[in-house]
């Protein structure tokens, strides 16, 4: 559950670097790669990875463990086979020896007037060897590298590839300043807001941004689901208090989606204690959740309390600006994965914009299901083509929205009757409305022209087809006509 697994500290001496042999990081590499295996994904990310390696007193090298608790297990349980695993793969037969942190630095500290003190040691990594951890990242490059890819946090959610707009930009600013290790920051923070609104790619960004600001600090990310499986292991082997340690010797803790913790009493409590411990200790902790605290009524009170105590922040739907900004970004990103450059076509842009509103994953998958389908000719693809090959999306996990809803929905809206709509009258009190519904049905069925006519008093297809034209136009110099139909689109889908 730490970034460190793994990994190896900048503080071999420059005798290791002359050595004919491979560096000390690459034997343990392959060590971790075998325990791994051996142990399990469990007991290796609980015991194994949060250890670094150092250079000794001496010389030798030190497997330095984050409590005497984890050093404790790897001796009685592990260390034999460390031991048989370190002399097979390192040729010049190197001694390792196994120590806890506070013994590590109490030897460090020993001969602070010779070496210098231990705490003011400016080490660096000086190389990244693959990730051993099972959930977390590992430790980012200093030489502004990306960091490397592992389980837990994705690579591609980082704050370059993140989309900022007026539903968000306040969440990025407060992810930013957090991630940059800022003083004056509020504790905790917890971002909150409906499935794909962009809450678990601001944590990845914050995360790889906070490692990449602050390499030697220990950042732990932590999906609730995770938290859980391994706390109620944790209390299955009896080694709860090493999981307590684990979680409080973090500098920034992130837990993804906690409201899956609400309801698990014992779990909750470990974790309001957590959050206590290192709140009290300048630590910093971010979370994010599906709604805002007040609203998590089965969560335990004091724990949503200092849910609440800290800043909340809320992550509101994208607008059509923003979703059109991330429909771009998105294939930029599928121009550099394919090789080739895909556009879409001005009206197919703005139809997935405007079908695709409560989520941001579902309009990604949308453009992904036509790029898969189109390859290189997705850029000819017509509306009528790309509304035919995601028909089964469009029905998939919501109710159908019929032409006769539309229109009780937006007679509704603009607080006239349903049949002045289907009337001839052609005053703009009427015929902008009408309008504005003869678009919608185009935009949330799979009705034709000529049927979306029929069904609004007999017209003909060439009059639907001036209204869509008509208010798609005039959308993009109203803003309260694009509000308008977003708020009757919402209120059609529930």
């Amino acid at each position: 559950m730490t970034i460190k697994g793994g990994l190896v500290s900048q503080e071999f001496s420059a005798a290791f670097s002359t050595v004919a042999c491979e560096p000390a990081g690459v034997v343990w590499n392959k060590v971790c790669m075998v325990l791994k295996r051996e142990l399990g994904d469990a007991a290796f990310g609980s015991w194994i990875a949060p250890a670094v390696l150092r250079e000794g007193q001496a010389g030798d090298v030190v497997l330095v463990t984050p409590t005497g608790i984890a050093r404790d297990w790897i001796r009685r349980s592990a260390w034999r086979r460390v031991s048989e695993l370190w002399a097979a793969n390192d040729a010049t037969a190197r001694r390792l020896e196994l120590k806890s942190r506070l013994e590590f630095e109490a030897a460090a500290g020993a001969s602070s007037a010779a070496m210098g003190t231990y705490g003011e040691t400016k080490a660096e990594p000086i190389e990244i060897v693959l990730p051993v951890s099972s959930d977390v990242p590992a430790l980012a490059p200093t030489n502004g590298a990306r960091p490397s890819p592992v389980q837990g946090l994705q690579e591609r959610f980082t704050f370059d590839t993140f989309v900022p707009g007026p539903a968000n930009e306040f969440a990025h600013a407060v992810a930013r300043r957090v991630a940059s290790w800022a003083d004056g920051h509020f504790n905790p923070v917890l971002f909150h807001g409906p499935y794909g609104f962009g809450k678990t790619h601001l944590l990845n960004a914050l995360a790889w941004e906070a490692m990449r600001q602050a390499p030697t600090k220990r950042v732990v990310y932590l999906t609730a689901e995770r938290f859980l499986s391994t706390f109620v292991r944790a209390v299955m082997d009896r080694q709860t208090t090493a999981f307590k340690e684990e979680l409080r010797g973090a500098d920034l803790l992130i837990i993804d989606d906690v409201h899956f913790i609400a309801g698990k009493q014992s779990s909750q409590e470990e974790l309001f204690h957590t959050l206590t411990a290192l709140v009290e200790d300048g630590r910093r902790v971010v979370f994010s959740s599906d709604r805002a605290p007040a609203a998590m009524t089965e969560m335990d009170a004091r724990l949503r309390s200092h849910l609440s105590a800290g800043l909340v922040c809320g992550l509101e739907p994208a607008d059509r600006a923003l979703r059109l900004g991330i429909l771009e970004r998105k294939l930029q990103a599928l121009s550099r994965q394919h090789g080739f450059e895909p556009t879409l076509r001005i009206e197919v842009l703005h139809f997935l914009a405007d079908r695709f509103t409560d989520s941001v994953r579902e309009l990604e998958g949308a453009l992904n299901t036509l790029s898969a389908r189109a390859g290189e000719g997705v850029s000819r693809l017509t509306l009528d083509e790309v509304q035919a090959i995601l028909r089964p999306h469009l029905r998939a996990g919501e109710k159908r929205i019929t032409i006769d809803d539309i229109q009780k929905a937006t007679s509704e809206h603009y607080g006239m009757k349903q049949a002045d709509l289907l009337s001839e009258r052609r005053n703009r009190a009427i015929a902008r409305p009408r309008q504005a519904a003869m678009w919608l049905a185009k935009q949330l069925t799979t009705r034709s022209l000529p049927d979306i006519g029929r069904r609004f008093g007999g017209r003909d297809h060439t009059t639907v087809l001036h209204a869509v034209r008509r208010i798609e136009a005039l959308r993009a110099e109203d803003p309260v006509l694009s509000q308008d139909l977003e708020t009757i689109a919402r209120k059609l889908r529930g």
